[in-house]
């Protein structure tokens, strides 16, 4: 009961500034819309103003939600701001028409419209109240007068005193089931369905499932490349001078030693080759001291100079930091083959609950989605573990590849 009149008084407050504010949001908002549209023509510049529209109206949506969540104390479904699934420049375009098309933002403004509406009556019932107060009073003073928003009336102080009361009564009401109001279409718009909700888990897992699965072909598909390419003819080849020393060793001792020297030097490379693969499955350091040790150490492996810019206040989980170290490497390879680069810069950043990266080279563009490529893989990596990945590279450089992935995946 104690809860329930809390509840109840909390949100007639925010009725009560929602009536004062909200409406005034509404305006700007309004006015924004008809500055976008009056400037579209005016050398783009409404292009800038919609898209400010477009952010403000996903940030008026996460507030809402916010605060609805916490005036009840319930979680209130708010999946993040929506971006394009474009991966290349476009996205920064169409991201802000993704916030128009978003039913979510759609429902946030029309609850900022009922609080509006019911902050206005309650305010009117507000000051009904206060009039009330005054006309209990007024008998009190002798006062044959009587005045309800800003009206007077002759009246008898018994009367008087009736009204007051009723006036008051009738105030309270009105505030209650405003309120009440108020709590109904807030969770009714700001909270998902849940049978929704979890149609659309199946849906994202199905996807992530398909991704992974896609993913694993094509890191099997590498290993066995990488094996076929450099290790296999390098065991073989060692076996080989192996043999030819076995033959050698009683007819010619020297030229044996000189092969078994060979191949022991062989042994070492075919070793490092091997460390070399093991790391692209899971680096040892990663798991041990944390992506931004990990990251240090291919910085300091890359044949192009790197700039490392990591600033990381804790852990992520493994799956995490397997994707965007696997999507920096593969970055840092491919700039190192294609691009010309003389300089790679990498940012990481926790960016609320998600892991950021951004990497970017100084040489010429052109990188692009192959199926079966590296970048390919890098993608299926990052979509597989809930994340999105952007590549920006236009031919005359420079190459752009930002991704992020949730902490928690």
């Amino acid at each position: 009961m104690k809860n329930n009149v809390k509840q109840l008084s909390l949100t007639s407050l925010h009725l009560a500034a929602g009536g004062v504010i909200a409406p005034l949001l509404l305006s700007l908002m309004f006015g924004l819309l008809g500055l976008g549209v009056g400037l579209l023509f005016v050398l783009g510049f409404g292009v800038v103003v919609l898209a400010g529209l477009a952010f403000s109206f996903r940030g008026v949506s996460a507030f809402e939600r916010r605060r609805v969540a916490a005036l009840y104390d319930r979680p209130l479904d708010d999946a993040g701001m929506r971006r394009s699934r474009r991966r290349d420049g476009w996205r920064f375009v169409l991201t802000p028409l993704v916030q128009f098309a978003d039913g979510a933002n759609w429902k946030a403004m029309l609850h900022l419209v009922i609080v509006a509406v019911l902050g206005t009556l309650s305010l009117g019932a507000l000051q009904l109240g206060v009039s009330g107060v005054f006309a209990l009073f007024s008998p009190l003073q002798n006062r044959e007068t009587l005045s309800v928003w800003g009206m007077d009336f002759a009246v008898s102080p018994f009367i008087g005193l009736l009204i007051g009361i009723g006036m008051l009564l009738v105030a309270v009401a009105l505030i209650v089931a405003f309120a009440y109001v108020q709590r109904a279409a807030s969770i009714s718009l700001l909270s998902r369905d849940r049978e929704q909700q979890l149609e659309e888990e199946v849906r994202d897992a199905g996807r992530r499932r398909t991704v992974a699965v896609r993913g694993a072909a094509t890191e099997r598909d590498r290993i066995e490349r990488d094996l076929h390419d450099s290790v296999q003819p390098r065991l073989v080849s060692i076996g080989m001078t192996l043999g030819m020393a076995k033959q050698k060793l009683e007819s010619d001792p020297a030229r044996a030693a000189e092969l078994i020297d060979e191949a022991h030097a062989s042994t070492k490379d075919a070793v490092t080759e091997l460390r070399q693969l093991a790391r692209g499955f899971q680096p040892a350091v990663l798991t041990d001291r944390g992506l931004d040790a990990a990251l240090s150490g291919l910085a300091a492996r890359s044949h192009i100079p790197v700039v490392l810019d990591a600033q990381l206040p804790g852990r992520c989980s493994k799956d995490a930091e397997a994707a965007v170290y696997f999507a920096v490497a593969e970055s840092l390879g491919n700039a190192a083959k294609h691009s010309g680069a003389s300089e790679i810069s990498v940012q990481v950043r926790m960016r609320g609950s998600m892991l950021w990266a951004r990497i970017q080279d100084d040489g010429r563009g052109g990188a692009r989605l192959v199926p079966g490529g590296g970048l390919d893989g890098v993608t299926d990596r990052i979509e597989a573990a809930g994340g999105a990945i952007m590549i920006s590279s236009p031919p005359e450089g420079p190459t752009t590849i930002e991704v992020s992935v949730p902490c928690a995946s």
